[in-house]
């Protein structure tokens, strides 16, 4: 398993909810001994945040800015791109219905499947991306290629095997590219995760064609979207708002 990899999944489940908040609440508790107001003020603050969070209309607070960064592709053929790249995006280990086999995470397996309709459409060769940060035996890349050929019969040209984070998919993938000729690319992963990726990979020197999926700011408001179902989205939303910052941080990159 990658150190890296293992240090930023620490730092990210620390600095993220559901962990930050309980942290806080935890952390008022015990203020509260000696500044009773003060400490209790902390703790009902960050359940209410936690809470809201939770929800979808809360979520898209922080979902919705990102999304809007890149909108959907009207038109791949107009792209003028060279290739296709589709990113990692997890995946299940050890799945009983597939003999035991990995297999991509359900994020993973969306993007995959906006990758074979654009390769499809355009002809261009498909690269994908992503290594093995949790130390498995085959890199993500590799099962996204067997997905893809076995489950939507659209051929993967180059499989890019070493990164273990989004910063490393546009270093590795950039190089394999610009061997073969490649400088503008169709860059394809969920539309929260777009912005950031498309940074990366411009400052690994290639042109991007941002090719966003899974947009959920269109959805329908419904009474569900008040309950606290989507911490999820919260969290993933926050992580990206903060890979963003430190980007700009670290590269002085105008992210937004």
């Amino acid at each position: 398993m990658s150190a890296s990899w293992m240090i930023n999944a620490t730092i990210s489940a620390v600095l993220l909810p559901p962990l930050n908040f309980i942290l806080l609440c935890a952390l008022g508790l015990w203020l509260r001994r000696r500044w009773p107001r003060g400490g209790l003020t902390l703790s009902v603050a960050a359940l209410i945040m936690l809470t809201v969070l939770s929800t979808r209309m809360g979520a898209s607070l922080f979902v919705h800015p990102l999304e809007k960064m890149n909108p959907p592709l009207l038109s791949a053929k107009a792209a003028g791109a060279q290739a296709i790249v589709v990113l990692g995006g997890g995946r299940i280990s050890n799945a009983p219905e597939y003999g035991g086999q990995d297999i991509p995470a359900a994020i993973t397996l969306q993007r995959l499947r906006y990758a074979a309709k654009l390769q499809r459409e355009t002809g261009l060769p498909l690269l994908v991306s992503g290594g093995r940060p949790d130390g498995a035996s085959e890199s993500e890349a590799a099962g996204m290629a067997r997905v893809l050929l076995d489950d939507f019969s659209v051929p993967v040209k180059w499989q890019e095997e070493m990164s273990n984070n989004t910063a490393e998919n546009a270093q590795f993938s950039s190089r394999v590219l610009r061997a073969a000729g490649v400088q503008r690319i169709l860059l394809v992963t969920d539309a929260i995760h777009m912005q950031r990726a498309k940074i990366a990979f411009q400052q690994a020197g290639l042109q991007v064609v941002p090719a966003a999926t899974l947009f959920t700011s269109a959805a329908r408001v419904t009474l569900p979207d008040f309950l606290p179902t989507s911490l999820h989205m919260a969290s993933y939303a926050l992580r990206e708002w903060l890979g963003l910052a430190w980007y700009c941080l670290r590269h002085r990159h105008p992210a937004l």
